[in-house]
């Protein structure tokens, strides 16, 4: 089968990709390995900016359906001592970086592509250059596809990377652990409270404990830990309860309403190590295949890493439709904006990193939020 453009990934940079080709007339099919968009959940809340994923958003047509979906109140944020002190207390405004729902935005970029241009069930098992900028996928249930342009919009371990670059994630020694709590504010009042109406943080120098109150009466927590790998892997986390304790004994001493978001969690906690590509990441232009979101520049969580994916795949799908008949126009084009743009984030990011965990948190993230809406995470 041959299809005129590949994009590999149905993430929400891969699916702005398809939806503002599509708004353009210009047809594409998104390959992604889940079996359905309800495989598997779709992570927690997103900040939504003005200046990138609400701009991606316009392009795709769908300011509308956002505004529909965006959580009101959600971008308050406060930061609490161990004890359960307050800090610092910011309102959300829900104007310049309002916050929805992962799986929500997902939704609606699916709901506005045409039927049958995400092929569900395709996982990647290898992909092969056929010269002239063409390229085959082959799936592992045995079938291939052979493209003209393929977009490897596929995160972190990316399949379509090696075709462009030899540069592989590495672990920048933070681990987040995933936990929820359910109806808190029956169940769980005194967390509830102390998480207020939006986003929670409880910061000390290596370690925190981040929470978002979601949609539904949930609390939605990031134990976030500066830690080795090899301290990472001693902890089982398939016996769930085990898990959670040896977790919760890295915050002794702290105030059990805090806690509580990793000793009552309600699902099994989950451990997510972050890895970053090299600041800087770019390759050589090679005929007929390009990345974007994390498959291009993967780096330590910052806010950012949705909406460059999805303004990514809304410049990319901008480019083709100004350079008709002309691919690697068109790419030349994408990637001459793309990779000063991502330089930029990658020090935001780091340094990020280093305000949220490093030795002078939380005050020196505290800072970020006082110097404006534009340099929060």
């Amino acid at each position: 089968m041959t299809t005129p453009i590949a994009i590999v990934g149905a993430g929400l940079g891969g699916l702005t990709l398809a939806r503002v080709l599509h708004v353009h007339g210009i047809p594409a099919a998104v390959y992604e390995a889940d079996a359905s968009a309800a495989t598997r959940t779709q992570g927690g809340q997103l900040d939504i900016h003005e200046d990138d994923g609400q701009h991606a958003l316009a392009d795709a047509g769908l300011t509308e359906e956002f505004h529909a979906i965006i959580h009101q109140g959600a971008d308050a944020a406060r930061v609490l001592d161990p004890n359960g002190e307050l800090l610092l207390d910011v309102p959300g405004d829900s104007t310049t970086r309002p916050e929805v729902l992962r799986g929500d935005l997902r939704r609606i970029l699916l709901d506005s592509l045409p039927e049958g241009t995400v092929r569900w069930g395709s996982k990647v098992s290898g992909v092969r250059p056929l010269g002239e900028g063409r390229h085959e996928l082959a799936f592992t249930d045995g079938s291939t596809v052979t493209t003209d342009l393929l977009v490897g919009a596929d995160g972190a371990w990316s399949k379509i990377r090696p075709l462009l670059s030899d540069a592989t994630p590495e672990y920048v020694g933070t681990t987040f652990v995933e936990t929820y709590l359910h109806d808190v504010d029956e169940r769980h009042t005194a967390t509830a409270e102390a998480v207020g109406a939006g986003a929670m943080y409880a910061l000390t120098p290596g370690k925190g404990i981040v929470a978002h109150r979601e949609a539904g009466n949930v609390l939605h927590t990031y134990v976030e830990l500066t830690r080795s790998a090899e301290w990472i892997a001693d902890i089982d986390f398939t016996d769930a309860a085990a898990a959670s304790a040896r977790v919760a004994a890295e915050f002794d001493g702290w105030a059990p309403h805090l806690t509580a978001l990793i000793t009552e969690g309600e699902t099994a906690p989950v451990a997510r190590m972050i890895h970053t590509l090299p600041t800087g990441h770019r390759w050589d232009r090679v005929p007929g295949v390009t990345l974007l979101g994390d498959a291009a520049h993967l780096m330590p969580p910052s806010g950012d890493g949705a909406n460059l994916a999805m303004f990514d795949g809304a410049e990319l799908a901008k480019a083709i439709a100004a350079h008709p008949g002309d691919t690697e126009a068109a790419l030349i084009a994408y990637e001459k904006e793309l990779f000063p743009r991502s330089d930029t984030f990658y020090a935001d990011a780091h340094d990020t990193l280093e305000l949220v965990l490093g030795d002078r948190t939380p005050f020196g993230f505290i800072d970020l939020f006082r110097n404006g809406p534009q340099e929060q995470s």
